[in-house]
């Protein structure tokens, strides 16, 4: 449950620019679909997805992590971290576990031969976005659990593209479609509620005084914390 008071508190401190930006830019985030990336060895290719996931208004990205250590290029994601929720899991199994669980069908994007073609794909059902890399694609595991196969039409020699661009180009495109529909895509009142005190924190320099300072004021909402 979201403290409205510590949240009025912390948005008093924000310009009213910055709660407006805040507002606005949720009323376009959506969970209706979410990104799944795959063991990429290039952490800058990651980055450059939650970017994408960031401009075109997805607001989770998943990154499934068994065999490279990994960081975020911040350079590349320029702020993007700040404002998508990173959810990280070590095996393939867990990862689909979670989403399944939570609703979502399993989408591979990959030059399958059974696929679906991007303006084809059906945009009424929750769907996670699974992205592998370039050379190796999506490990056995996806591809025999995947409810579903997606990709890109081309029409030149060249078979696969570069994953965050092709993570941009099906982002790009599923969203709009998405945002012109009568599906019931945004965050829920709960969901918007929970990024504004999160984005409000992240966007307050020394936090953790002012917080300190909050709770010092009113003992009663650390007890209730």
């Amino acid at each position: 449950m979201i403290d409205l008071d510590y949240l009025a508190f912390l948005e008093n401190i924000l310009t009213d620019n910055r709660k407006e930006k805040f507002l606005k830019v949720l009323s376009t985030r959506t969970k209706h679909f979410t990104v799944v990336v795959e063991d990429v060895f290039q952490m800058h290719n990651t980055s450059a997805v939650m970017r994408s996931c960031e401009v075109f208004g997805i607001q989770e990205l998943n990154i499934i992590e068994q065999r490279y250590g990994k960081r975020i290029d911040k350079e590349i994601a320029m702020g993007a971290q700040k404002w998508v929720d990173i959810n990280q899991f070590d095996s393939v199994t867990n990862c689909i576990s979670t989403l399944k669980n939570q609703g979502y069908q399993i989408i591979a994007t990959t030059p399958h031969e059974n696929d679906c073609l991007l303006e084809d794909f059906d945009i009424t059902q929750p769907s996670a976005l699974f992205f592998g890399t370039e050379r190796d694609g999506l490990s056995p595991e996806i591809m025999e659990k995947a409810d579903g196969f997606l990709k890109i039409p081309m029409v030149g020699f060249t078979e696969s593209l570069n994953i965050s661009v092709s993570a941009a180009i099906i982002i790009q495109n599923i969203t709009n479609r998405l945002r012109n529909s009568d599906i019931a895509w945004q965050l829920s009142a709960d969901e918007i509620l929970e990024k504004r005190l999160a984005w409000a924190k992240s966007s307050i320099k020394d936090i953790k005084r002012i917080e300190a300072r909050y709770f010092e004021e009113n003992p009663d909402k650390l007890l209730k914390d």
